[in-house]
């Protein structure tokens, strides 16, 4: 087969899991972007407001047994299995908002499981699509589009979940948020199904882990994914990353306080942020085709940590150049995910699935690291000292492009 006719053999195949990745990124991001509306409508103090995420990424300890159970059932019974759980998450979210705030958080787990599923199943699969030696730029490809769903899940929150104005401290009935809610979320639902047909209905190929390199063919493997060393240190490079794409924007109001921005719309500048993500993905396709992953995720960790530290130095003097500093950071984390997944799944052969659930599983760093960060700031009063924290990050990154990726 040459080398264009496997291009278009999985080209088809490349599209659907992209929209994949869209679907769960505009999920995970809509998950977030709830947290002010739920917070307003139920009458939350500030902990009980982000029991969302603890829901949703809570979740991700079930990845490894999502890798065995992928294992059985084959790549495309589990994008089907991970779109059922989504659409019935949201179906659920209707009448689970009726019974109170808790009621709502036990269906989030509902869909936050579909949403580990694809996650677990895609990463694999896009990198079975094709050559290793562009499986980078592929998941680079996808995880753009990831982005855009990111910039769009928060336009759709603040257009369609509107709450009511009310005293402060006061909350909705349940009958209301039930009905605000319904409408959106019944959307998601019946999308994700029309989704779920056509899958069902498309001729996928079950990609085998070993399919595209005749030198693979004649390799010999580990028994277990469990005793590759690149993957245990990739899922802690994957754990940190979450620390330092989640960090930046959750701890950005303050920041921006700290710098005596008072009339900064924090929420609204984040746009940035994300924007640059979307951007540096889009370059990264094209980056990634020309040079090694681990120089890129190298170049990327010194360059994040640069404009942090620049950031910081040119705080009291230059305040508004420091914050676009610390939003441009986005840039270079654009492609850091990517990268550490493909290093982490590098010459797995048939442990691939098993493994991106290993990887996966460490997203929840995102509601670890960040509640440590917040202990940081609460501690030392200063939220430069807990940012600070993403320097040991940055740092992690680097040993684990130079060492850690190396294959033992």
């Amino acid at each position: 087969m040459t080398k264009t006719d496997s291009g278009n053999k999985y080209l088809f195949p490349l599209i659907v899991m992209a929209s994949l990745f869209f679907l769960f990124g505009f999920i995970t991001t809509m998950n977030n972007s709830t947290i002010e509306f739920l917070k307003n409508a139920f009458g939350l103090d500030e902990v009980q407001k982000q029991l969302p995420n603890t829901f949703f990424y809570g979740a991700y300890v079930l990845s490894v047994p999502v890798g065995l159970l992928l294992m059985r059932i084959g790549y495309k019974n589990g994008v089907l299995l991970g779109l059922g759980m989504i659409a019935l998450g949201f179906f659920l979210c209707i009448p689970g908002v009726g019974m109170g705030y808790y009621g709502f958080l036990s269906t989030v787990s509902v869909f936050a499981i579909g949403v580990v599923i694809l996650q677990v199943v895609a990463g694999p699969y896009v990198n079975a699509l094709g050559s290793p030696e562009t499986a980078a730029s592929r998941l680079t490809l996808t995880s753009a589009l990831n982005s855009v769903a990111t910039v769009i899940a928060p336009i759709f929150v603040s257009f369609l979940l509107v709450t009511p104005k009310i005293e402060a401290g006061a909350s909705l009935e349940n009958s209301v948020i039930q009905k605000i809610v319904q409408g959106p979320f019944l959307m998601i639902g019946v999308v994700t199904l029309v989704i779920l047909a056509i899958m069902f209905f498309l001729k996928l190929p079950e990609i085998k882990a070993d399919e595209g390199s005749a030198k693979r063919d004649k390799k010999s493997y580990k028994s277990s994914a469990f005793k590759y060393t690149h993957v245990w240190l990739g899922s802690l490079a994957i754990f940190f990353y979450m620390g330092i794409e989640i960090g930046i924007p959750s701890f950005f109001a303050d920041y921006v306080k700290q710098l005596g921005l008072q009339d900064i719309k924090s929420i609204d500048m984040l746009k940035f942020y994300w924007g640059g993500l979307m951007v540096g993905r889009v370059i990264g396709i094209f980056i990634l085709q020309k040079y090694k992953a681990g120089q890129i995720l190298t170049l990327c960790a010194f360059g994040g940590a640069a404009l942090l530290a620049a950031s910081f130095i040119l705080g009291a003097s230059a305040p508004t150049i420091a914050m676009w500093l610390f939003l441009g950071t986005g840039l270079f984390h654009s492609i850091m995910w990517p990268v550490i997944y493909n290093l982490a799944l590098e010459d797995l052969g048939p442990h691939a699935k098993v493994a991106s659930g290993v990887i996966a599983t460490s997203v929840i760093g995102a509601a670890i690291l960040t509640p440590f960060m917040g202990a940081v700031q609460t501690m030392t009063g200063s939220v430069i000292v807990a940012v600070g924290t993403l320097f040991f990050y940055y740092a992690y990154m680097v040993f684990f492009a130079q060492k850690g990726s190396k294959i033992r």
